[in-house]
C-alpha cells in the first residue's frame, strides 16, 4: 500500500463514526463553495465597481479551472476515486459520483477563485484560501479524493487565477 493510500485511511476514518462531524465534513465538501461564491456577490453587490473584476475573473479562473484543465488532465491521467478502491473500507458520506478522481474539480475551482480574490484584496484572499484548503481536505475525509488529487487541484487553481490575472492586465493595458 502507498504512502497516499495509507494516509487517505487514516483521514477517511474519523468518518463515519459521528454525526457533528460527517456533517462539518458534509458542510466543508458541498456547502461551503457556493458560500464561497455567494459571498463574492454579496461584496459585488455592496460595491459594485470595486467587484466587478473580482467576481468576473473568479468565475472565468474557477470555470477555466475545473471545466478545461481539471478534465483535459483526468483524459490524460485517468484514476479511480478512493471509494472505487477501497469499497469496503471507505466510510464515503458525500453523494456518490461517477467520474474520475484525479485532480480534484471542487478544489481547482475554489483556489482559481481564492488566487482571483487573493491578487485583488491580500486579507479577504488569505481567508478564500483558508477556507479552499478546508473544502479540499474534507472531500479527502468525506472518501472523494486522495490528497494528490486536493494538491494538485490547488495548483491548478492557483495556476489559472494568476493566468486569468495576467490576461486581465494585458486587458487593461490595451485600453
Amino acid at each position: 500500500m502507498s504512502i497516499e493510500e495509507v494516509f487517505f485511511l487514516f483521514l477517511n476514518s474519523f468518518t463515519g463514526k459521528w454525526f457533528l462531524f460527517d456533517s462539518l465534513i458534509y458542510f466543508l465538501a458541498q456547502v461551503l463553495p457556493f458560500l464561497l461564491v455567494l459571498s463574492l456577490v454579496y461584496f459585488l453587490i455592496r460595491d459594485w465597481k470595486g467587484y466587478v473584476w473580482i467576481l468576473g475573473g473568479s468565475f472565468l479562473a474557477g470555470i477555466f479551472a475545473r471545466y478545461a484543465l481539471v478534465e483535459l488532465i483526468r483524459w490524460f491521467t485517468p484514476r479511480l476515486r478512493p471509494f472505487q478502491v477501497f469499497a469496503e473500507e471507505v466510510n464515503l458520506i458525500l453523494p456518490y459520483k461517477d467520474s474520475l478522481s484525479f485532480p480534484s474539480g471542487h478544489t481547482a475551482f475554489v483556489f482559481a477563485i481564492s488566487t482571483v480574490v487573493y491578487l485583488a484584496n491580500k486579507k479577504m484572499g488569505v481567508v478564500f484560501y483558508c477556507l479552499s484548503f478546508l473544502v479540499g481536505f474534507s472531500r479527502v475525509f468525506a472518501g472523494m479524493h486522495w490528497p494528490l488529487d486536493i494538491v494538485v487541484g490547488a495548483f491548478i487553481g492557483i495556476l489559472a487565477g494568476i493566468l486569468l490575472q495576467i490576461v486581465m492586465e494585458l486587458i487593461k493595458k490595451k485600453r
